[in-house]
């Protein structure tokens, strides 16, 4: 990478910040640092000609955590760690979306259902919704956040699906408008995006950025917001790639399915796009596989979402596959994010576990005021 005078001076030199990644966590991190220190030279590096990981590649849910999902999480941890983590995930979806407006992300408030196919793990579930409703209350100030809703089941002519748990408060958005609206704002705050240029290392202690080509780049301070790509440049981080792959169908005429759908504790996922159904999920069938940086597709898994779409969800319906892609989420043990300082001068907001669209408007303040306070 052999740069003239010009470019070496207009966007590599005198930085005072470079964030790694133009997701949602780096560019609301960049946004908040720019409102709070006007002056700041800004610097946003992404290796692709899009956000890379699933920012512009995830399914475009407004969603929280469904029923089955919040009641396994509290067997491993503890009620006010669930409740925080559900409570941040919440207000973050109302800060995308006050941030950037409900119309130019396309947020539709249809509500998000979850699908039983077994009468015990539904009944489990059942049972604890007041304490569940209990437990959200306070921060979606809905005395029933969440509600059986079987009565809904043959409207969606779902084959094989005995119970439905509704929630009230989530919806859907247009993944690709949020994206252009969250980098409009960036352009017009005067943060400088540069695309196709990936990082190979992070010299920690120094402050600096090996580029591609064994170009240095210097900056005062580092914010890495890559999620899952994280360990690459930071190995030692808990955060793993999870693979997630997605198919959309051709328009269907006459589609009953509106609004947000998980299954089998959130593992499968689907909502419609006008007539169209989007349908992604299936890494369960191989968690070691799909946890992977490669942008690929198996067969396995398309085919298995496939004979879902056939058996399950729209069996009444001929379809056709127009389009397949996959995301990179950041996962680990614990559901909850990283945001912590590494070095002096290097800073990371990672581990968004599936749900950036709801958390990463948050996690990049959260990270932008670290590096403020430091």
């Amino acid at each position: 990478m052999k740069l003239s005078f010009w470019e070496l001076k207009t966007y590599f030199s005198n930085l005072d910040v470079v964030i790694i990644g133009s997701g949602i966590v780096g560019l609301f991190a960049a946004l908040h640092l720019k409102k709070n220190s006007p002056k700041l030279k800004i610097l946003v590096l992404e290796r692709g000609v899009l956000p890379s990981g699933s920012s512009t590649k995830n399914a475009g849910f407004a969603c929280f955590g469904s029923a089955s999902e919040i009641l396994d999480d509290l067997k491993n941890t503890s009620e006010k760690d669930v409740r925080n983590l559900m409570e941040k995930r919440f207000l973050g979806l109302q800060k995308l979306r006050s941030e950037l407006g409900d119309k130019a992300i396309d947020f539709l408030p249809l509500g998000g259902y979850e699908l039983f196919d077994k009468d015990a793990v539904f009944e489990s579930c059942a049972e604890k919704l007041e304490s569940l409703n209990k437990l959200t209350k306070s921060f979606t100030k809905v005395k029933n956040t969440y509600y059986i809703a079987d009565k809904s089941i043959s409207n969606f002519q779902f084959k094989n699906i005995k119970h439905l748990i509704f929630n009230s408060c989530e919806g859907q958005i247009d993944t690709g408008k949020m994206m252009q609206a969250l980098l409009l704002k960036a352009h017009k705050s005067g943060i400088i995006i540069l695309n196709g240029i990936k990082c190979q290392s992070i010299l920690a202690n120094e402050g600096k950025i090996i580029l591609e080509e064994d170009m240095e780049l210097k900056a005062a301070k580092i914010l890495i917001t890559t999620n899952g790509f994280a360990k690459e440049l930071l190995p030692e981080l808990n955060v793993e790639p999870a693979r997630a792959q997605v198919l959309i169908t051709k328009p269907i005429p006459g589609l009953p399915i509106k609004g947000t759908f998980h299954y089998e504790q959130g593992y499968y996922y689907f909502r419609n796009i006008g007539e169209r159904l989007l349908f992604g999920g299936g890494r369960n069938l191989d968690f070691k596989g799909e946890e992977t940086v490669n942008m690929g597709l198996t067969r396995q898994i398309q085919n298995h979402l496939e004979r879902l779409l056939r058996e399950k969800i729209l069996p009444n319906h001929r379809f056709e596959v127009e389009h397949r892609w996959s995301g990179i989420m950041g996962v680990g043990k614990q559901k909850s994010p990283i945001i912590k300082q590494i070095s002096p001068s290097v800073f990371c907001a990672v581990r968004m576990g599936g749900m950036g669209v709801a958390i990463g408007s948050l996690v990049g303040e959260e990270a932008a005021n670290l590096l403020l306070e430091s």
